[in-house]
């Protein structure tokens, strides 16, 4: 089967379930707590906040194609005695509101019933619409040809509605018919045959062989998982896995690969973007409009076209800054020609920057993230330089950890590039929302100190 038929919709799967819950619970809050002399906007934004907290504390919507009906009946538990103590919660502080045990209770049975039977559906469908049609299946390859290797290989055939599909057994030490190839040869086949998961007998490997295995999947955004034995693996975390009684060992996403993060990281970008947009440009626009159009022929806004999120195009929009010019993939230097005087300035300041909070607000970018790089920038150190390709796995920002740290602007050598890369990378595998303010706060009070390499 071609890739033309994996089908990759398991990225639509969280939200939907998300979109789903939230519309069930406040959909029926609206109808039973009707007579309640209830503020319906204020009860519904602090319904869905507490919902969010809780789905992130019990890892609410962590199902994966390998989770078991007894786990997800356990989440649903603790997800509905939780949640029906923060909705209580809300009646004492509120004066005008009539607390009504019964219309409480009718509103979680109803909401939980339908959210239980809707959360199992999907989970056994995608079972099915994987037997069935044989789409929307993770290919995957095993390093060693170990027992234990060989029974993942036989479970993924008899559990097909686990829905992988296996490729091929890589191996040095072994040589026979069932084996596709040398671990040297294991590279080159995952990227050619677009592979999805490589699982690693570590029985078969050496420690050099790992890491750079390891690095490998950093770089080109493959999830790598180990068949456990002795050896032990330093500087990842670690989760054990069990398809039926088959442990697995999975090196664990970065907290912003999280469903509960991305949609907090999301809400975050979409309140904080609204307010630069109303606030300022709602104002700014038409007076640098005026002025940007006095000093030189062309558009107010400058568009070009950077590597996104999984390395997807988008539009990047900035404040024209220059002269209308065919080197748009030339970036900047000091005393650039091609900058106009007021250019000048809104580099200096990074006002040319802030129609990327509409870019934001599309969903195309963060507030905070890695810096979106030039095609030719992703060309010439996307091979060059370690885990270059990691900072695809977020929304590229506005403003970013490198940025306050002095690497923006112009890259005159690679260590340039490579401190940049270094900090991204930080950012990715340590976020938190402390992170995210302090780098904001740092931005704009390097906006009114000045920096050097800001032209």
């Amino acid at each position: 089967m071609t890739a033309a038929h994996t089908g990759r919709y398991s990225k639509y799967i969280r939200p939907i379930s998300v979109a789903i819950d939230l519309l069930v619970i406040n959909v029926l809050c609206l109808f039973f707590f009707r007579e309640l002399n209830l503020n319906t906007l204020y009860y519904i934004a602090y319904q869905t906040l507490g919902w969010f907290i809780i789905s992130y504390f019990v890892k609410f919507y962590e199902v994966y194609r390998f989770t078991t009906p007894v786990e997800i009946l356990s989440r649903l538990v603790k997800q509905g005695v939780i949640f029906t103590l923060i909705v209580i919660a809300f009646f004492p502080f509120s004066k005008n509101v009539i607390f009504s045990g019964n219309a409480i209770a009718i509103f979680m049975i109803w909401s939980f019933a339908l959210i239980t039977i809707f959360k199992f559906l999907l989970f056994y469908y995608l079972k099915k619409y994987r037997i069935v049609t044989g789409s929307n299946f993770r290919s995957a390859v095993i390093i060693g040809y170990t027992p234990e290797a060989i029974r993942l290989k036989e479970l993924f055939e008899v559990r097909n509605d686990y829905g992988y599909r296996f490729m091929g057994y890589f191996s040095d030490k072994k040589t026979n018919q069932n084996i596709t190839g040398k671990i040297d040869n294991l590279k080159g086949f995952v990227l050619e045959h677009n592979v999805d998961e490589i699982y690693c007998s570590l029985n078969e490997m050496s420690n050099e062989q790992v890491r750079d295995i390891v690095d490998f999947a950093d770089e080109n955004n493959k999830t790598i998982k180990f068949i456990p034995d002795s050896k032990e693996i330093f500087s990842k975390n670690l989760k054990m896995d069990y398809y039926e009684m088959f442990p697995v060992l999975s090196l664990k996403k970065t907290i912003l690969h999280d469903p509960a993060t991305k949609i907090f990281k999301r809400a975050f970008d979409i309140v904080f973007s609204l307010f630069v947009i109303l606030g300022l440009l709602s104002w700014l626009v038409p007076i640098l409009a005026i002025i940007i159009k006095l000093e030189s022929k062309g558009p107010v806004f400058f568009k070009q076209g950077r590597p996104g999120i999984d390395e997807k195009e988008f539009f990047c929009y900035k404040f024209r800054s220059m002269k209308i010019n065919k080197t748009t993939e030339r970036e900047a230097s000091k005393n650039d020609p091609r900058v106009t005087k007021i250019g000048k300035f809104m580099r200096k300041t990074s006002v040319d920057e802030m129609p990327q909070f509409l870019n934001v607000l599309l969903g195309d970018m963060s507030v905070v993230g890695p810096r979106p790089h030039l095609w030719s920038q992703n060309k010439a150190y996307g091979n060059k330089i370690k885990k270059y390709m990691m900072r695809h796995y977020v929304k590229p920002g506005i403003t970013g950890l490198a940025q306050v740290r002095g690497f923006r602007g112009e890259i005159e050598t690679d260590d340039d590039m490579i401190n940049r890369i270094k900090f991204d990378v930080f950012y990715i595998e340590n976020w938190s929302l402390l992170l995210d303010l302090k780098i904001i706060v740092q931005t704009v009070v390097n906006i009114f100190k000045g920096e050097d390499k800001a032209y």
